[in-house]
């Protein structure tokens, strides 16, 4: 199992190109089931969990063809040969859950079985599965699996989500653009990724307005084509990347970012003494001036404070002058990386869902195990500015949702470096 060794205390100065957005991408590639007709993406980043997805669909008897040394997905599903997405596969990833809504659209029938992913709170399904009933689908929970039918299709119909969430908004998205009549989706969740998935699918011919707010309507149409997407800058990896800087010291412009992605975030760097400025290129990130300054973060849906950047802002905040207090409020047990960073030297305690950070002058380098996707990056901006040497354990998670991280930091000056075991 791969460990990374990080020697930490020396500021970064350089570019680091952002990839294309894992979730979104991990919701674009089901969206070839809808179609009989080959659905292109460029910009994907080059991932375990695209290799599960990918893993997924030929299960099913989709074709995934990785172009340009996996930045590009050529994909068709013209010849299915199941409808049933086996647990050995689904088990592996969370976002599995989305081939249930276009299978049922378009074929009439799934089996899917409930799926895992990071340990990082219970995240049940149920709003996947009461939109799609909303729709009329027929659904049965039996050993594991979601047994679904929609005998003569789904239909339009309204459905308001009783909280907002990204998976159940992007499944019954995709279920609704071939139901017969009109959807409309209220609550709905406005993130940046689905956003992407409506322009995606708005160029493989389905009729969707309002992405981007909390209420979407969809035109249902009778089939949909073929197209070619770019996957949108990945939010989650840019805001991951601007903290390397503002941890450090230096300055690191950030390839393909975009401020509107990040705005929130954005904000509580500017109050914690960060600079990010727009460029031609991206963003570029720095310190203003000496030592960062405590602030309180709550995590909200978008357009608020992300929860997958959550673990990497209290890295920084360990370091920073004063209390900071973050507040979680879209997973449960979601401070597990706060005990890795105590044994670095961190001052850290949580009560249910909040966390009290009191800064200290510098973290020390040490063994620690990453424990779910987001805080193992956490770790290793941690490990960027702490004194001496840390290695970082189970890092299997990191690489699902980073690409090249020893690469990307190493070209800015990090002394980073992959163990293999």
């Amino acid at each position: 199992m791969d460990s990374i060794l990080v020697k930490g205390g020396g500021a970064l100065n350089g570019e680091i190109p952002i990839a294309g957005a894992k979730n979104a991408c991990l919701t674009l590639m089901p969206a070839t089931l809808l179609s009989d007709e080959p659905l292109t993406l460029t910009n994907a980043p080059r991932l375990s969990d695209i290799r599960t997805m990918t893993e997924l669909l030929g299960s099913l008897g989709a074709e995934v063809t990785k172009l340009q040394d996996g930045q590009v997905l050529a994909m068709s599903s013209h010849d299915l040969s199941t409808h049933r997405a086996e647990y050995d596969i689904v088990r592996k990833m969370r976002a599995s859950i989305l081939v249930l809504g276009p299978l049922l659209a378009r074929h009439g029938q799934a089996e899917v079985s409930l799926p895992g992913g990071c340990a990082i709170g219970a995240r049940p399904v149920d709003l996947h599965l009461r939109g799609l009933e909303a729709l009329g689908a027929e659904l049965e929970l039996k050993d594991g699996y979601v047994h679904a039918e929609a005998r003569g299709g789904l239909k339009g119909a309204e459905f308001e989500f009783p909280f907002v969430s990204v998976g159940a908004t992007e499944n019954i998205l995709m279920a609704a653009t071939l139901a017969k009549g009109t959807t409309v989706l209220r609550n709905a969740a406005r993130e940046p990724e689905i956003v992407d998935l409506a322009q995606c699918l708005r160029k493989m011919g389905a009729q969707i307005e309002g992405e981007g707010t909390d209420t979407i309507t969809i035109q249902g149409v009778e089939r949909l084509h073929g197209a070619t997407h770019p996957v949108v800058t990945d939010r989650i990896e840019l805001g991951t990347y601007m903290l390397a800087p503002a941890i450090t010291g230096g300055t690191v412009e950030c390839l393909g970012g975009r401020m509107d992605l990040v705005a929130a975030f954005a904000e509580k760097l500017d109050a914690a003494g960060v600079s990010v400025e727009e460029t031609a290129r991206g963003l570029k990130v720095s310190r203003k001036n000496g030592r960062i300054s405590g602030v309180d973060v709550t995590t909200e849906p978008f357009p608020g404070f992300p929860t997958d950047l959550q673990a990497q802002m209290m890295a920084l905040l360990c370091t920073a002058d004063g209390v900071s207090v973050l507040e979680e409020k879209i997973f449960e047990n979601r401070f597990m990386h706060a005990p890795e960073l105590t044994r670095m030297g961190a001052q850290i305690e949580v009560h249910g869902g909040t966390a009290t950070v009191t800064g200290v002058e510098r973290l020390k380098g040490a063994p620690v195990m990453a424990t779910d996707l987001r805080a193992s990056v956490s770790l290793i901006l941690a490990a960027l500015a702490a004194e001496g040497e840390t290695v970082v354990s189970r890092v299997y998670h990191l690489d699902r949702g980073y690409e090249r991280v020893e690469e990307k930091l190493g070209a800015c000056g990090a002394h980073i470096e992959r163990i293999s075991s």
